[in-house]
């Protein structure tokens, strides 16, 4: 099953995080709460009440010990009654609000998943290309949990410290000199707390990074399982994993120690002074000038002041574990898309397929991000509607680079690249994506059925179109032979299937989605000699009037184009048919005795009725040679 931002209730509406840098963590998080007032103002109100009612329990006891139990002028049964009433009315409240603040966390969480994720779809290639996919993946799970885990429980904690505050107020009415001596040790706890948090934060951010790396490393031996086991590299990867594993160890630990060197004292300072108020407060009852019940009333008013700042060891760690959670998601939320629609785009619409690469100039930048060398260098091919045209070159002249630049996976430097005479930058990315369809030489396939993985271009396409896209791409048969048939799930990534079934099932993809302008970069490289021969045929008629650029390697590949436009060093250095460079062009002929690995069956399938002579003397063809298009 397909699900697109339209298939989910309030994708669309979903708010964005604060784009403004300069706010705090939890101000830029705003508008995420904003959408949940409704909901955070029931929860506050419940609460409201909830903590008036706990704060009024103290009250009430010290009134039934004073009045039914020293006084003896009234009743009990009327204060059990109330206190009853009370705890009820506690337990809807509490449950209330808890249930409403947790489901806020919660309903947070999932609008900054969405916010991250709906960015990282934003992002350009060149961002993909210098982070690694476990730093993603952590910001994505566990930083967002950690925000998730502070805005879960801040609040609860902001309550309890509201009730010190009301708790302080009634301790002042009942006897001032008691409640000073309550509050003494206070300022020490604040003290220490400043202390933990200054200490605790650089702490949190590296514990973060290091789960990244961690998050890393298992990432990468899981996608790369075969490459490890093929080199019975799994002691050293798993050396690797240990010491990654024991830096995130220290982090905790340095942490722990921190945590275990001030929690205690802050939690246990406030209880100083409740040994003074029980030791003055009992010779205050003994000569009379305070009240049994007050007393006892004041003791549990110290309780209540006491939990905020046994729980301040806790928040404080959570607080800076989301803080630095926080600013590891906004460096990714805060990354500005280099590839986005220009101001005043316009859609292309009925693309006829005019392509055109005007001196184009352009080179990757380095994940540290330094500029590399050009690929791209003065480069210049103009393929009109309807043609194909094979690139070919030497591994790392850039053929791909230019199947990159057409759909606007990265922009050129300078030079141009037109669309039906629109510089591509000039007309809206998604018209243009769907205008040129890509097929890799390295296809992904998503880990759900087969049949969504061809209808991914075109989620509404009906079974019959899938199955006539499957057949076209010699997919058919072998899909059909799968236990679920179309609906059989393929593995992550794909890999339950062979190269060549995936190549054929990103060319059905492509085929379905059928865009004016297609290519395809050595498409078929990993597809076997029938199946690519029938493949072939098949795309003879499918390209029919469809401009192609073929990123070549094969000669049964070029067998495809009308034309061959020849890359060296980043620009066109010859170009024509292949009879025509093959009878007039030494490059060529010497680039395709060199690196053509086409099995003579299928270059005779392809039509091409003579072979490229190995190299004679000096690297050059024994012989012209000749083809037969």
């Amino acid at each position: 099953m397909n699900y697109r931002a339209a298939d989910v209730p309030g994708a669309r509406q979903r708010p964005e995080v604060s784009p403004d840098a300069s706010l705090g963590w939890l101000r830029r998080l705003a508008p995420l709460v904003g959408r949940h007032r409704a909901l955070l103002a029931v929860s506050l109100v419940a609460a409201f009440i909830a903590l008036g009612v706990q704060v009024a329990v103290p009250a009430v006891i010290a009134a039934a010990i004073d009045t039914a139990l020293v006084d003896r002028s009234g009743s009990i049964w009327g204060f059990v009654v109330i206190l009853v009433v009370l705890a009820v009315a506690r337990a809807i409240f509490a449950a209330t609000y808890r249930y409403g603040l947790y489901k806020l966390a919660f309903d947070v969480e999932t609008d900054l998943r969405a916010n991250l994720y709906r960015h990282l779809t934003r992002l350009s290639f060149s961002f993909f290309d210098r982070i690694q996919s476990g730093q993603v993946i952590s910001r994505a799970n566990a930083d967002i949990r950690s925000v998730q885990m502070f805005l879960a429980f801040a609040p609860l904690i902001a309550l309890s410290v509201l009730s010190f505050f009301l708790a302080i107020g009634v301790m002042i009415s009942i006897d001032l000199p008691l409640t000073l001596l309550a509050v003494a040790p206070l300022p020490g706890v604040y003290l220490l707390g400043r202390v933990l948090r200054d200490r605790v934060f650089p702490l949190t951010w590296i514990t973060q990074a290091r789960l990244a790396e961690l998050a890393t490393v298992v990432d990468e031996n899981i996608n790369g399982v075969r490459v490890v086991k093929s080199f019975a590299a799994e002691k050293r990867q798993l050396d690797a994993l240990a010491r990654t594993a024991r830096r995130v160890r220290w982090a905790n630990t340095t942490t722990a120690d921190t945590r275990a060197r001030y929690a205690p004292l802050m939690e246990n300072l406030p209880r100083l002074g409740q040994v003074a108020v029980l030791g003055f407060g009992g010779w205050q009852v003994i000569e009379g000038s305070l009240m049994i019940g007050d007393l006892v009333a004041f003791n549990i008013y110290i309780a209540m002041i006491q939990v905020p700042f046994r729980l301040l060891g806790f928040v404080l760690l959570l607080a800076q574990r989301a803080r630095a959670s926080a600013e590891r998601i906004y460096e990714v939320l805060d990354t500005v898309p280099e590839i986005v629609d220009a101001p005043g785009a316009v859609a292309l619409v009925a693309p006829v397929g005019s392509v055109e690469f005007d001196d184009v100039h352009f080179g990757y930048t380095h994940p540290d991000g330094s500029k590399g060398p050009d690929v791209l260098d003065g480069f210049t091919l103009t393929i009109a509607p309807g043609e194909r045209v094979a690139l070919v070159g030497t591994t790392g002249s850039g053929k791909s680079t230019v199947a990159r630049l057409l759909p606007r996976f990265y922009d050129v430097e300078s030079g141009m690249v037109r669309l039906d005479g629109h510089d591509v930058r000039a007309v809206t990315l998604d018209s243009l994506r769907d205008a040129v369809g890509v097929v890799l030489d390295e296809p992904f396939l998503f880990s759900c059925s087969v049949a969504d993985n061809i209808a991914f271009g075109r989620p509404d396409a009906s079974s019959d179109e899938v199955v006539a896209a499957a057949r076209a791409a010699q997919a058919h048969e072998f899909i059909a032979a799968l236990p679920d048939g179309y609906d059989t799930v393929v593995g992550e990534r794909g890999l339950t299937l062979s190269g060549g079934q995936r190549q054929r099932i990103a060319i059905a993809r492509m085929l379905l989605a059928n865009p004016p302008v297609l290519v395809l970069d050595d498409a078929t490289s990993a597809i076997d000699v029938g199946v690519e021969a029938a493949i072939h045929e098949a795309l003879e008629t499918l390209l029919e009037g469809r401009t192609t650029l073929i990123i070549a390697h094969r000669l049964s590949t070029i067998a495809l184009a009308d034309r061959v436009a020849l890359l060296e060093d980043g620009r066109v250095a010859a170009t024509g048919t292949h009879a025509e460079l093959m009878a007039n062009d030494n490059r060529y002929r010497a680039l395709l005795a060199r690196t053509d690995d086409t099995p003579r069956e299928l270059k005779e399938a392809s039509g091409v009725a003579a072979v490229v002579p190995p190299p004679g003397p000096g690297g050059m063809p024994g012989g012209l040679g000749g083809v037969m298009l």
